[in-house]
C-alpha cells in the first residue's frame, strides 16, 4: 500500500500554520507556526526531509491562494522540488467548515485542509513560466492605476465645476498633457484675463508644439471667452485652487505611469507567442490580448474548454432539486474578474463594424433565437474563450470566416 504524506498549511501574512499527516487518518503531532523567513524555511525543510526520512515517500503540501502571502511558501517549495496543490479559496473554505462544531483557530483550518487532501483527487500545481508571471502583474498594475486614475478625473470633475467651470470646452479633450499645463498656468478666468490673448497663445504654443500657431490662436481666443462669461470670478478661496492644483499633478502622474506600464506590457507581450495568436482574432489588441493570456497563462492548465470557461467565471449556475430544475441562472462569477473583464472587452470590439465577422454572427443569431443583450454577450464570451482555447492548443492563426 502506498503512503502519501501531506503537509497542509494555513497561510497568513508573515507566518502560516502548518499541519503533518503522514497517510490518511494519520496527523503527525500537532500543528506548529512556519514564519515567512529563511530560518523558518529552513526549519520547514528539515521536516519535510524527516517526514520523506519516516515514510520513504516525498511529502506534498496543500494550502489555498491567499492574495501574495502564499508567493513566499509557492517559491520555496518549487526551488526545493516538491509539488503542492493550490486551492481555490472558495473550496477551502467549504472544507474549514465541515466540522459541526463552531470551531476557527489556524491549527484547525490546516487539519481541514489535510483532511481534505485525502478526501478529494487533486492536480498538482504547475509552476507558470516566469514571462506570464511578469506580464500578469503588469496588467494587473494597469487595471489598478487605471481605478485610480478614473476615480481622480470624478473628484478633477467637481474641483474644476467650482473654480473654473467653463474651462471645461475650451480644448476637446479635458484631460490632454496641454489642456492640463494650461490649467496649471491659469487656473481661474481671473487669472486668464489679467494677461493679453496673445501671451495666452504663446503659452498654449508652447505647452503644444506639435500643434500648428493657428490652432493655438484659437484656443486662446477660446479660453478668454470662457473666462469672461464665467459666472466665479474673483468667488474662490484658496483651498479650492489648491485641490485643483493638486489633482492636476495626480492626473499628469497617473498618465505617466500608465504610459510606462503599457509600454511594459507591450514590450514583453510581443516575446509571447500566445499573445500574438490571440491578437489574431479581430477586436482584441496588444492590451487586451496580453491581459488575457497573462490571467490564462499556460493553456496546457486545461485539459477542455468548458475548464477554461470555469476559470473564468463564465459558465452558468446549475440549481436543481427534486423535479424542480431553475431555467433562469446566472453565471458563478467563481474565476478570475480581471480575466472576464478583459473579455467582456474583447466582445465589445469584436461586435464593431470592423470586429469579428464570425462573432457578430454568433451574437446575432443569439438576438434571434429571443436572448437578451446581456445574456448573448456571455455567450460571445463563453465562445471566444473556445476559440481562445483552439487556436492555443493548436498554435495557429484565427480565421474569421463567418
Amino acid at each position: 500500500m502506498i503512503v502519501q504524506p501531506v503537509i497542509a498549511f494555513d497561510v497568513a501574512k508573515g507566518v502560516s500554520k502548518a499541519q503533518v499527516f503522514l497517510d490518511r487518518g494519520r496527523p503527525q503531532g500537532k500543528s506548529f507556526d512556519v514564519r515567512h523567513t529563511a530560518e523558518g524555511f529552513t526549519a520547514l525543510h528539515q521536516r519535510l526531509q524527516e517526514v520523506e526520512t519516516l515514510t520513504g515517500t516525498r511529502p506534498v503540501a496543500i494550502f489555498e491562494s491567499t492574495g501574495h502571502y502564499h508567493a513566499m511558501l509557492s517559491y520555496f517549495l518549487e526551488t526545493k522540488g516538491y509539488g503542492y496543490v493550490l486551492l481555490n479559496p472558495i473550496v477551502a473554505h467549504q472544507a474549514k467548515g465541515t466540522s459541526l462544531r463552531k470551531v476557527k483557530t489556524d491549527a484547525q483550518d490546516a487539519y481541514r485542509l489535510g483532511e481534505l487532501f485525502y478526501k478529494e483527487t487533486f492536480e498538482l500545481h504547475q509552476p507558470r513560466e516566469a514571462a506570464t508571471l511578469n506580464l500578469r502583474t503588469l496588467t494587473r498594475q494597469h487595471e489598478a492605476v487605471t481605478r485610480l486614475y478614473v476615480q481622480t478625473k470624478l473628484q478633477f470633475q467637481t474641483v474644476l465645476d467650482q473654480v473654473f467651470p467653463a474651462y471645461r470646452g475650451v480644448f476637446g479633450t479635458l484631460y490632454s498633457q496641454v489642456s492640463l499645463k494650461v490649467l496649471l498656468d491659469f487656473p481661474t478666468a481671473d487669472a486668464v484675463l489679467a494677461v493679453p490673448e496673445a501671451a495666452l497663445a504663446d503659452r498654449i504654443a508652447l505647452h503644444g508644439p506639435s500643434r500648428s500657431a493657428r490652432w493655438a490662436r484659437e484656443k486662446a481666443h477660446a479660453l478668454v471667452a470662457a473666462a469672461q462669461c464665467d459666472p466665479f470670478q474673483k468667488a474662490r478661496v484658496p483651498s479650492q485652487l489648491f485641490v485643483l492644483t493638486m489633482y492636476v499633478d495626480l492626473l499628469t502622474t497617473y498618465h505617466e505611469h500608465l504610459t510606462a506600464l503599457e509600454k511594459q506590457i507591450g514590450a514583453l507581450a510581443e516575446m509571447i507567442p500566445a499573445c500574438q495568436q490571440v491578437q489574431t482574432i479581430p477586436g482584441i489588441g496588444k492590451k487586451i490580448a496580453a491581459t488575457i493570456i497573462a490571467e490564462i497563462g499556460e493553456i496546457d492548465r486545461f485539459s477542455h474548454p468548458k475548464k477554461l470557461a470555469a476559470f473564468a467565471g463564465g459558465d452558468p449556475r446549475v440549481f436543481a432539486s427534486g423535479k424542480f430544475t431553475a431555467t433562469f441562472n446566472k453565471i458563478t462569477k467563481r474565476g478570475s474578474s480581471t480575466l472576464r473583464h478583459a473579455l467582456f472587452m474583447a466582445v465589445l470590439c469584436g461586435l464593431r463594424k470592423t470586429g469579428s465577422q464570425r462573432l457578430k454572427a454568433f451574437y446575432d443569431q443569439k438576438r434571434q433565437d429571443g436572448k437578451a443583450h446581456k445574456v448573448a454577450v456571455i455567450a460571445c464570451i463563453n465562445k471566444l474563450l473556445h476559440w481562445i482555447y483552439a487556436i492555443l492548443k493548436r498554435q495557429e492563426a484565427f480565421i474569421d470566416v463567418a
